[in-house]
């Protein structure tokens, strides 16, 4: 049921611009982006490198996102989607392990990632700030809860060995957001997502520049980089994954 949630995401945004365009600030973007992991992970046995030992490379990946501002002292709303998915084959000199589970050396095997975003953030701007100063300048704070759909697997077809682990994991993170708009025409933005907690860490950051060729229309480039460290549950990693983005997106 998730793999619909992106375009629900998408197909809101359309339906709330529509309709409450004048009551709600309504900001919707669709885009993609390229993803280089970095890094190494492990469930229950040896900590493999992404490049090297699993041979995970580039991914494209599709963004959603949705923000509404709300009048008055009702939090606004930000809705972002993003799966997010990694597969490579490789070939080990040595064996290793991997849920408890022994892959034999010197043949190969096939390694599926997936690390899907989900996001809810309920965020104020700093009062004034963006009136004082006409415009130019705003400030968000708030909190964001991310729903990580986690899925690690392991396919050795040489000795039928297969094992795959799964979670859930729902990761509360505190949000901050910049806006500069030096002309109406363009913007610079910056967000970040982070929270650390005992062996755990994730950070997620993201710059873009806007332009307006149209009243209601942007066009959106940047770059987005994020650290996630987890040791929870038996599952250890610690990765980094950046890459550019580019959306298309309306603004009333």
């Amino acid at each position: 049921m998730r793999k619909y949630l992106l375009a629900g995401v998408v197909s809101a945004a359309f339906l709330a611009s529509a309709t409450v365009s004048h009551a709600i600030g309504v900001e919707a973007g669709l885009g993609g982006s390229q993803v280089y992991p970095t890094g190494n992970l492990g469930y229950k046995g040896t900590s493999l490198d992404v490049k090297s030992d699993l041979n995970l490379g580039r991914a494209n990946t599709v963004i959603g996102r949705v923000r509404l501002e709300v009048p008055l002292i009702i939090p606004n709303i930000y809705i972002m989607a993003r799966p997010m998915r990694f597969e490579g084959t490789q070939v080990r000199t040595q064996s290793f392990t991997y849920s408890d589970k022994t892959y034999s050396a010197s043949l190969p095997y096939t390694t599926k990632l997936k690390l899907d975003h989900y996001d809810l953030t309920l965020f104020y701007g700093i009062p004034v700030l963006k009136t004082a100063t006409a415009g130019i300048l705003n400030i968000d704070l708030g909190l964001n809860v991310r729903y990580l759909d986690f899925k690690g697997e392991i396919i050795q077809p040489g000795t039928g060995q297969s094992e795959s682990k799964s979670q859930a994991i729902p990761i509360p993170m505190v949000f901050a957001a910049v806006q500069v708009a030096p002309i109406s025409l363009i913007a610079v933005e910056g967000e970040l997502k982070a929270v650390g907690y005992g062996n755990n860490r994730y950070v997620d950051a993201i710059a873009r520049v806007k332009v307006k060729p149209l009243p209601f229309l942007f066009i959106g480039g940047g770059y987005g980089f994020e650290n996630i460290k987890i040791d929870q549950n038996d599952i250890k990693a610690d990765l980094k994954l950046g890459g550019p983005i580019v959306e298309l997106g309306v603004q009333f």
